[in-house]
Formats: C-alpha cells, sequence, structure tokens
C-alpha cells in the first residue's frame, strides 16, 4: 500500500501563513517557524491596537473640543460641565467635529450650555 501524505493541505497551510506575512523583512517571510511567530505576534498587536484606536481617538476629540471651548472663554472640563447640567446629550465625537469644521454650530452649543 503507497504512504498516503497530506501534502495538498500541508502546503495550503503553509501558503497561508506566507501570504499574511508578505511584505516582512528577512526571514520573517519565508522561513515557516519564523512566519508563523511573526503572524502570531502580528494578530496580538491587532487585536490590542483595536482596543488603544478607541483611545486615542477620544484624546484627539477632547483636545479639538478644548480648543474650541476656550476659544468662547471656557474649558474643556467646563464646557463638559454645562452640558452635563443643561442635559444636553452630545457625544465628544459630534462635539469635535463641530468645533473643527462647523464652528458657528459649536458656538451656538456652548452659548446654550451657559444660558
Amino acid at each position: 500500500m503507497p504512504r498516503s501524505v497530506n501534502a495538498v493541505a500541508s502546503h495550503q497551510r503553509k501558503k497561508k501563513i506566507y501570504s499574511r506575512v508578505k511584505g516582512q523583512f528577512g526571514r520573517r517571510k519565508n522561513v515557516l517557524t519564523v512566519a508563523k511567530n511573526a503572524h502570531d505576534k502580528s494578530l496580538g498587536y491587532a487585536y490590542r491596537d483595536r482596543r488603544n484606536k478607541k483611545r486615542s481617538f477620544r484624546g484627539l476629540w477632547i483636545i479639538r473640543i478644548n480648543a474650541g471651548a476656550r476659544q468662547h472663554g471656557l474649558s474643556y472640563s467646563a464646557l463638559i460641565g454645562l452640558l452635563d447640567k443643561k442635559n444636553i446629550q452630545l457625544n465628544r465625537k459630534v462635539l469635535a467635529d463641530l468645533a473643527m469644521n462647523q464652528p458657528e454650530t459649536f458656538k451656538a452649543v456652548v452659548d446654550a450650555a451657559k444660558a
């Protein structure tokens, strides 16, 4: 009886790893064990940075809101406090967009919070 090998499946597994590490430097792209390690590490970085992206965007929004609020004589924390007190429920993403792209609308929001 001839020897049975699973060459097609193992070749496809290797091919999948190599295609995912294409563009890496040195042996990370063409040696299977090194490529597997690089691939596993990259998946960990991707998982971590999907969460870090949310953090950094929130920080960016806060910086933009603070810059817009200071043009109207308020700090970021004072503006958020006034908005909360007046029960104006706009999230930081929307406020940052207004502060950057529609300053007259942002001024109306700030005036509504001050009133």
